[in-house]
């Protein structure tokens, strides 16, 4: 019997086991300049396959150093400098600053004047929603939400323009008042968008919120429970959507918040859908807040009586009296006097809770300032949020925070 050999070149060879290499795992960078981060955000994000284990923002790419800008510069001169935090909201960021450097000057702001900041803060607080869904809209791959939300904010720019003189960067809030009173007829064409606004409002929403689409890409997504929403300081829709119901308007009024009849929406489950549906309803709740100023509107001064220290005088009497000349000389050149103290005030801007802490140890220049920003807090808990996510949710959840990097990295 012939034997048999098997040379190891012609054995036939067994199929060699797969190395475990463990999880495929990948790093990436989202940003900072993907569209969908709104702004100059980097998320580094580790995946396994499609799921997010790990997310870490990247902030301060934008870092332009305002609160050390407000702390060599007068009082009044920091005003437009506000603009460009929430540059969604220009004009409820005047007001929140102006608030907190008249608690620290002892100033009662007259009625009209509260009602005027009342209309302004909610009107911004309509256009920034109306930004934020339009790019939700896009980042979930719905464009004609985008056409509708843009064409209403054109349409509060004009006004916006009229009251005071510039369509983006406001600087209309004054320490002590307003740049200008309301010109005639301005409160009426208020009024009139309102009319059409909510008809349009209904339609808008109604494209998104039964829609199968849109509902698969938020609900369930971007889970955020009451608990941790407190602890990593959700403020604003983000943390209404979670059911905390906590509006600063409601629980500490100011510019005569109080006298409004008003709903504060209130979430259930925290998911991204719920973000959508509280701004969504907010937008509603504005045009009532707003309807109500209108027809209450008082008269007398837009401005307070002991602002006079603080206002340059009319120029037509710095040109024609030395007491008005030296008056706006030593208010440009030194500043508005204030005195010594500290004081913190938060106001609720549409992105939530922008508060501002001045330091002041008397004189016209702040000695420090600083700015509690809601996008910096809201994006703090990204890390948390986000693992356990897949790659196309975090588009999404980006998209429900409605966060803005100009007062982020401020």
């Amino acid at each position: 019997m012939a034997t048999e050999y098997t040379f190891p070149e012609n054995a036939a060879k067994a199929p060699a086991a797969a190395p475990d290499f463990g999880p495929e795992r990948m790093s990436i960078s989202m940003g900072p300049s993907h569209p969908s981060t709104h702004g100059v955000l980097r998320l580094q994000l580790e995946l396994d396959g499609e799921v997010v284990t790990k997310a870490d923002p990247v902030v301060g790419y934008l870092h332009r150093g305002d609160e050390k800008i407000a702390e060599n510069m007068t009082y009044n001169q920091f005003v437009p400098y506000t603009d460009r935090l929430d540059y969604l909201a220009p004009l409820a960021n005047n007001v929140a600053y102006a608030i907190a450097v008249e608690r620290l000057a002892g100033l009662e702001m007259p009625p009209r004047c509260q009602a005027t900041r009342v209309v302004i803060s909610e009107l911004a607080r309509i256009s920034s929603h109306l930004m934020g869904l339009g790019a939700f809209g896009i980042d979930v791959g719905a464009w004609t939400v985008f056409l509708y939300t843009f064409t209403e904010r054109e349409k509060l720019y004009r006004l916006f323009e009229e009251l005071t003189g510039a369509r983006f960067t406001t600087s209309y809030t004054r320490i002590g008042g307003a740049a200008r009173d309301v010109p005639d007829g301005w409160l009426d064409r208020v009024g009139a968008f309102c009319d059409q606004f909510l008809p349009i409002l209904e339609e808008t929403l109604a494209l998104l919120t039964r829609n199968r689409i849109f509902i698969d890409r938020t609900a369930d997504i971007g889970v955020i429970n009451k608990e941790d929403a407190i602890a990593y300081g959700l403020t604003g829709p983000n943390l209404r959507g979670c059911g905390v119901p906590l509006d600063l308007r409601k629980d500490r009024p100011y510019s005569g918040y109080e006298q409004y009849e008003f709903d504060v929406p209130v979430g259930s489950k925290g998911d991204s859908f719920d973000r959508y549906l509280c701004r969504g309803e907010e937008m509603r709740q504005s045009v009532r807040i707003i309807r109500q100023a209108i027809k209450n509107f008082p008269g007398g001064a837009w401005y307070a009586e002991d602002a006079k220290r603080i206002f340059a005088p009319p120029k037509d009497k710095i040109l024609t009296s030395m007491e008005e000349l030296i008056q706006n000389f030593m208010l440009v050149t030194e500043g508005p006097q204030m005195p010594p103290g500290e004081v913190y005030f938060e106001a609720e801007n549409p992105k939530g809770a922008l508060g501002f802490f001045v330091v002041s140890k008397g004189g016209g220049v702040p000695w420090r300032l600083k700015i509690r920003s809601p996008s910096f807090c809201n994006l703090s808990i990204l890390p948390k949020v986000c693992v356990g996510a897949m790659l196309t949710d975090i588009v999404a959840i980006l998209g429900s925070f409605d966060f803005v990097m100009g007062e982020c990295d401020r």
